[in-house]
């Protein structure tokens, strides 16, 4: 493969690969650096990535492991949990609910954050998501009904109290 076959092959999809794991790690210079070293591990493979059936599930893979061993080596979750808890208390403005919306997807388990954004933010398929997080269709389906769920379930408590502070003013 030489270097145009693969910009057009494999580089094409650096922004989804960052997207999806800057939502895994949070980071945007950690995930820029994962984005960075896949892509730099796909180089150098570049040559067998011809027998790669779908190029882009096989790179979002790759992400998806890196990730997890980041997770586990820096324990970047901890670090992020412990500085950016969600505040849903009744100071929030209503208006920015979207950055409560992004925060509460952020606390989900990994599984359901994972399918939660491949799903609803880069809008792929179960079965997409099925082969880019090595699971089964029936489980994307369980931890994506799970995920919206929990989200939901948070929400209602959020504007449930901001109701509350809105009657007792």
């Amino acid at each position: 493969m030489n270097q145009e076959t693969f910009k057009t092959s494999v580089f094409v999809h650096k922004d989804k690969l960052y997207r999806f794991a800057r939502r895994i790690l949070i980071s945007d210079d950690e995930a820029f650096d994962v984005v960075q070293e896949i892509l730099m591990k796909l180089w150098e493979k570049r040559d067998s990535l011809i027998e790669v059936d779908n190029i882009e599930a096989y790179a979002m893979r790759m992400v998806n492991y890196e990730c997890i061993n980041r997770l586990r080596k820096f324990d970047v979750r901890e670090n992020y949990k412990n500085t950016t808890q969600i505040n849903l208390s009744i100071q929030e403005d209503p208006q920015e609910i979207k950055p409560i919306i992004l925060n509460l997807i952020n606390q989900l388990p990994d599984k359901q954050r994972k399918v939660m954004h491949l799903k609803d933010v880069e809008e792929l398929e179960i079965k997409e998501i099925a082969e880019i997080l090595e699971m089964e269709e029936n489980a994307i389906r369980v931890n994506l009904m799970r995920a919206r769920q929990k989200v939901r379930e948070q929400l209602e408590v959020f504007f449930e109290n901001e109701e509350r502070a809105i009657y007792y003013k």
